[in-house]
C-alpha cells in the first residue's frame, strides 16, 4: 500500500509538471516578464498593429485619440511623466500613425476592441492598466465593458464619451473665441448639430483660433505640433471615426456597468471635449483629477498629471499581470 502511494504521489508530480504549462496558459499568467521592445502583432484579419512597449511596472496600453491620431505624440510626451512606474504598451489603431489601413475599411468599433483584446492576448497579459485620451476613450470603454475581467483600472484623460457633447462645447466655446458679423445661423437649433459644427470648423481654422479649444498657451500647442511631426500621416481611420454610427452612441451609459477603479483626468479650460463633460460620468468606483490644464494635460501639467496618476496606481488592488 505505502509502495502504491509513493508511485501514485509520483505520477501526480509528472502529471502537474506536464499541465502546468497548460494551467498558466489558462489562467492567463506570464511565464516571464514582458519585453520593451517593439513585438509584432499582427490581427486576426492581417492588419500588422504598430506596437511598442517602454517602461517598468504595471503594463499599461495606451489607446490614443483622434480618430486617426497616433501613439508617438503621447508617447514622447507623457512617457517621461509615467515609464518608471508602468510598463507602457504604445500602440497605433488600425488606420492610424504606423499601422497600415484595412483594406476591406473595417473601422467598427467591434473590430478597434477586437484589436485591443488580441493585442493583450498575443502579449500574453492576464491584466492591464487601460488608459485613453481624447477619442480613444469611447475605445477604452467599449472595452472595459466588454473585457473586465482583464482590465485592472481605466484612465480616461480628457475623454469623450459622447462625441455630441464634445461638438456642442466645441461650437459653443468656439463661438467665444469667433470674430462674427452674425452668431445666429451657428446658434439656431432647428439646424442638425452636425452642420452647425460643420459651420463652425472652417472658421476656427481660418481665425487660426483652433489651438485656444485646446491649449492655454501657444508653446503647449507647438509642443504637441513638433511632437507630431513624425506622424506619416498616411492614415484614413480619421475619415471614418465621425461618421460611423458605432462611435456616436452614448458611451456615458456604459459607465454605471464598468467596476473596475477609474482615475478621471479633466483639465478645466479643455473646451474641446467640454470642461464639465466629465460629470455626465457615473462609474461606480471613480475619483476625479481637475488639473488647471486644456486637452493635453500631460504638456501643460505634467507634474499634477503624474501625480494623479500615480497616486491612483498605488492604491489599485494587488493582482497578477
Amino acid at each position: 500500500m505505502t509502495r502504491f502511494f509513493r508511485h501514485g504521489y509520483s505520477f501526480a508530480l509528472l502529471l502537474w509538471a506536464l499541465l502546468l504549462p497548460t494551467t498558466l496558459l489558462l489562467a492567463g499568467v506570464r511565464s516571464k516578464p514582458l519585453n520593451n521592445g517593439t513585438p509584432n502583432i499582427t490581427t486576426s484579419d492581417g492588419i500588422k498593429l504598430y506596437t511598442k512597449i517602454s517602461g517598468q511596472g504595471i503594463p499599461c496600453v495606451f489607446v490614443h485619440g483622434g480618430p486617426g491620431a497616433w501613439s508617438g505624440m503621447p508617447e514622447a510626451l507623457a512617457g517621461p511623466s509615467l515609464e518608471d512606474k508602468l510598463q507602457m504598451i504604445w500602440y497605433d489603431q488600425r488606420g492610424s500613425g504606423r499601422t497600415p489601413n484595412d483594406s476591406n475599411k473595417n473601422y467598427s468599433l467591434d473590430r478597434m476592441v477586437q484589436d485591443m483584446e488580441e493585442l493583450r492576448q498575443q502579449l500574453g497579459l492576464e491584466t492591464w492598466l487601460v488608459m485613453a485620451h481624447s477619442f480613444g476613450g469611447t475605445i477604452a470603454t467599449e472595452y472595459a465593458a466588454r473585457y473586465p475581467q482583464h482590465v485592472r483600472g481605466l484612465v480616461l484623460v480628457n475623454s469623450t464619451l459622447s462625441i455630441q457633447e464634445a461638438m456642442k462645447s466645441t461650437l459653443t466655446n468656439g463661438l467665444n473665441f469667433a470674430t462674427l458679423s452674425d452668431k445666429a445661423p451657428y446658434l439656431d437649433e432647428s439646424k442638425p448639430l452636425d452642420e452647425r459644427f460643420g459651420m463652425i470648423m472652417p472658421v476656427l481654422s481660418e481665425q487660426n483660433i483652433w489651438f485656444k479649444l485646446q491649449y492655454q498657451t501657444e508653446a503647449g500647442h507647438q509642443k504637441v505640433t513638433e511632437a507630431d511631426k513624425g506622424n506619416p500621416g498616411t492614415g484614413e481611420f480619421g475619415s471614418y471615426g465621425f461618421s460611423l454610427p458605432d462611435y456616436r452612441k452614448d458611451f456615458t451609459a456604459l459607465t454605471p456597468q464598468i467596476k473596475a477603479p477609474v482615475l478621471i483626468i479633466t483639465g478645466t479650460k479643455d473646451y474641446c471635449v467640454g470642461p464639465e463633460h466629465y460629470k455626465m460620468f457615473r462609474f461606480p468606483n471613480q475619483q476625479v483629477a481637475q488639473l488647471q490644464a486644456g486637452h493635453v494635460p500631460f504638456v501643460e501639467q505634467p507634474e499634477a498629471f503624474r501625480k494623479a496618476v500615480l497616486t491612483y496606481v498605488k492604491k489599485l488592488p494587488r493582482k497578477n499581470a
